[in-house]
């Protein structure tokens, strides 16, 4: 009987732990760039045609909850420095969410132009990460 006592015990904490880990505050983080949407091909440099993808962990997310994304030209010729060319966001629906949150901006028509580039992530209006990519 001892025995049994003990592992029902065991068992309630591992179910109490794992409820807690579900119910905490939502999260964002592990903000990096891809070539494709599930982050299978991670890459910090492009070519002039490649779409850019940047994904992120959402954790406890839940509705309302938005993630923005604001685009950079940091040191591209022709193009002013550190010029802001796209925001977007994306508004949690589900009542929980837990996965992968992405953005993504083709290749302009003609191709990216060469240099480097920014993006920054925030959550709720509270700047994340910013990650960096070139196109070369």
């Amino acid at each position: 009987m001892k025995n049994k006592l003990i592992v029902l015990l065991a068992v309630l904490a591992l179910v109490a732990a794992s409820l807690a880990c579900s119910f905490g505050d939502p999260t964002l983080d592990n903000v990096r760039t891809a070539k494709d949407q599930d982050g299978n091909q991670p890459a910090s440099v492009f070519s002039t045609s490649d779409t850019v993808y940047v994904l992120s962990d959402l954790s406890n997310g839940k509705a309302g909850n938005v993630v923005t994304s604001k685009w950079y030209a940091v040191n591209v010729e022709g193009i002013e420095a550190n010029l802001m060319f796209d925001e977007a966001d994306i508004t949690i629906e589900d009542e929980t969410f837990n996965g992968n949150v992405y953005f993504y901006y083709p290749p302009p028509e003609g191709g990216w132009p060469l240099g480097s580039y920014k993006v920054e992530i925030y959550f709720n209006g509270t700047l994340v990460n910013a990650v960096e990519f070139s196109i070369e």
